[in-house]
């Protein structure tokens, strides 16, 4: 009989108590643990009555307890920056990281916005690329890691420029992915930010939960999931809104990526992804969650990401950059701002 995950599932402490402490680790124990014993991911582990006589006793209770002391540090860090959105989506190729880039340019076309750009992304760190970084290096001052400048107004990080070769592939468990989000966290001097982009690879684990756990004391705005028409992706996409409704991240919108291919010359729209069950419209109905729009698929976007160019610049008559702009718009009202400030009409 196959193993089943049945029961884990329906154990709902156990859920809550990865969601508030997701960064702890159980400690290997050199004997089962005996009856009574308090747990040795406990307060009292090591130092309970019970405790008394047990082989695990020492290493229970050097275990560390409490609070992350670097959490202040990072609050410390990023009290200049206004506001702090993550990019979400269960569904691995919706997009992801290109709508991270594209929605990075769209908010710099604001002169009077800075924006920063955090990646997340440990295993696949494109965005350098996308933005047109990918050759710089991360320098060090008495202030912390300095982050490399795209545009006079777009701040980037990446494990990419920590890399000897950009085709090194990175072998991690996931405690040293979650040392080094805690890094970009406490050590990058971010400085006084508009907006913080934090692009996350898919799924709902660790980098998901290590980022909600490091930045829940200086307060995540929210985050805005990312899918694409067709029910493949969907499905992926509900296990995501359900991460952030357990996590209590504040869902500021879903947008539908790839929603149609326009034709560069023509501009004539055609479905490629069919939404066979409403798409993205319909999931954020269903889901009771704000529809940002639908962002069509224009091949000249991944010319741009290529080139590490902004899209917004070389083709801003592009039914994309007509659609962004109306997300940026949606998504600064939800932000209660105002979206004419935030992204001024043309």
């Amino acid at each position: 009989m196959a193993p089943t995950l049945e029961a884990a599932a329906q154990d709902a402490e156990s859920i809550q108590d990865v969601l508030t402490n997701p960064l702890k680790q159980k400690p290997s124990l050199i004997a089962p643990e005996p009856e009574h014993c308090p747990g040795p991911e406990s307060e009292k582990a090591g130092l309970a009555d019970s405790c008394a006589g047990c082989p695990n006793q020492k290493i229970c209770a050097s275990a560390p307890k409490g609070p992350d002391p670097d959490i202040p540090l990072i609050t410390a860090r990023l009290s200049g920056i206004k506001h702090k959105i993550l990019i979400l989506s269960g569904k691995g190729g919706v997009g992801k990281s290109t709508f991270t880039s594209l929605l990075a340019h769209a908010f710099a076309t604001n002169p009077d916005t800075t924006i920063g750009v955090m990646d997340t992304d440990i295993c696949g760190p494109s965005i350098p690329k996308m933005l047109g970084v990918e050759s710089e290096t991360i320098h060090v001052s008495s202030a912390g890691w300095s982050p490399a400048w795209a545009m006079d107004n777009l701040a980037v990080m990446s494990i990419q420029f920590m890399l000897p070769n950009k085709d090194d592939a990175i072998i991690w468990r996931g405690p040293k992915k979650n040392g080094l989000i805690k890094q970009f966290l406490k050590d990058v001097e971010w400085g006084d930010l508009d907006f913080l982009l934090v692009d996350t690879p898919p799924g709902t684990s660790d980098e998901h939960l290590s980022v909600n756990t490091f930045l829940k004391e200086s307060q995540i705005d929210g985050a805005v999931v990312v899918t694409t028409p067709q029910e493949v992706a969907l499905l992926d996409v509900r296990k995501e809104i359900d991460f952030c409704r357990k996590a209590g991240i504040k869902i500021l919108g879903l947008v539908e990526n790839m929603s149609a291919f326009v034709c560069p010359k023509c501009t004539h729209s055609s479905e490629i992804f069919k939404a066979t069950t409403g798409g993205g419209r319909a999931l954020a109905q269903e889901m009771g969650i704000p529809f940002l729009g639908s962002v069509p698929l224009d091949p000249r976007i991944g010319m741009a990401c290529d080139y590490g160019e902004s899209f917004f610049d070389s083709f801003p008559d592009s039914p994309a950059c007509k659609a962004l702009k109306g997300v940026v718009r949606g998504l600064a009202t939800n932000l209660s701002l105002d979206p004419g400030t935030v992204m001024p009409e043309d």
